[in-house]
């Protein structure tokens, strides 16, 4: 049996005989000494087990619990690519939002590896063999996304103090939460602005002061959300949705035809092995980025507007070179 089958035994032992000699626990989970050593360890350790030795009863039973965590065994029980996936997304938690989740998701990750760390592998083991890098994170203030949260999924107005980067000026506005977005290293805030009369997208590092209010959300249906928000490319997306239609060379195409670069996109080979893709858009800042990203394996086919932009963007940068 493995040690997590294990510790339930020793668990049951000692509940149904109060007391429990050595040689019975060696006899019935057929293990070493030093390995019930190991498990009766963890047990004390890791679980709070109140286990002690009795001398005038020669055997092992529960004690008064002590103060601290209350013993209790985990109600789940994984097989070995459970744990492996539990493990990673122990790893993927830590490291979604640096600062900005970790005080929301620790007890989580507490009680996880708590869970987790059997014989076989650890968490500082899944720590030391994999590694998340993330690029162009901005950094948000932790205290804001508690409340922010509690908004969205309680449907309460808050009331905000937003930095317009643009403009360089912060003006205080009451949105209605309709839900929270993780977008390329960035969480944003999809609301409705009640100062603007429409959908926005906030990024939280933009937002300066947040004060929960206890007017109820104004419910903007799914389907509007995703027409404003979801139908064009980037996260600013809006309405008035157009598409772009783009051709890779041989080369590039090996690595553009498997990338998701919007859920509504649409792409083919050509004979001569160029790839053509066709994404929707309507504020194309973002896209452009993404073009320039692959010039010159890179054409810019539709619609002229854009490919004036990405010629625009290339000029400036040989003027200012």
């Amino acid at each position: 049996m493995d040690r997590t089958e294990r510790l339930y035994r020793i668990d049951r032992l000692l509940n149904e005989r109060g007391v429990v000699p050595l040689r019975m626990f060696l006899d019935d989970l057929e293990i070493s000494l030093p390995t019930f050593k190991r498990d009766l360890e963890y047990l004390r350790e890791r679980l709070n087990a109140p286990i002690v030795w009795d001398r005038e009863a020669r055997g092992y039973r529960f004690d008064v619990a002590s103060t601290g965590p209350r013993y209790e065994l985990p109600a789940l029980w994984f097989n070995a690519s459970e744990v492996y996936a539990l493990l990673t997304m122990q790893q993927l938690l830590k490291n979604l939002e640096p600062g900005l989740l970790a005080p929301h998701v620790e007890p989580l990750l507490s009680r996880l590896r708590m869970l987790l760390d059997r014989g076989d592998i650890s968490p500082a083991e899944v720590e030391k063999r994999i590694r998340f890098h993330r690029q162009a994170a901005r950094a948000h203030d932790t205290k804001h996304f508690a409340p922010i949260a509690a908004a969205v999924l309680q449907r309460r107005r808050i009331v905000v103090q937003h930095h317009n980067r643009a403009r360089n000026e912060s003006l205080q506005r009451e949105v209605s939460p309709q839900r929270l977005t993780f977008y390329r290293e960035t969480w944003y805030l999809d609301a409705w602005c009640h100062l603007r009369d429409e959908l926005r997208s906030f990024a939280l590092d933009a937002i300066k002061d947040v004060k929960l209010s206890t007017n109820p959300a104004h419910e903007v249906p799914d389907e509007d959300i995703r027409q404003t928000l979801d139908a064009g490319y980037d996260i600013f997306s809006g309405k008035g949705v157009q598409w772009a239609e783009l051709e890779f060379t041989p080369e590039r195409a090996r690595w553009v035809s498997r990338e998701t670069w919007h859920p509504l996109q649409e792409g083919r080979f050509a004979e001569d092995g160029t790839y053509r893709l066709r994404v929707p858009f309507s504020n194309p800042t973002e896209l452009m980025m993404d073009i320039l990203r692959h010039v010159p394996a890179v054409k810019v086919l539709a619609p002229i507007s854009l490919r004036d932009g990405i010629l625009g963007q290339l000029q400036e940068a040989l003027r200012s070179a």
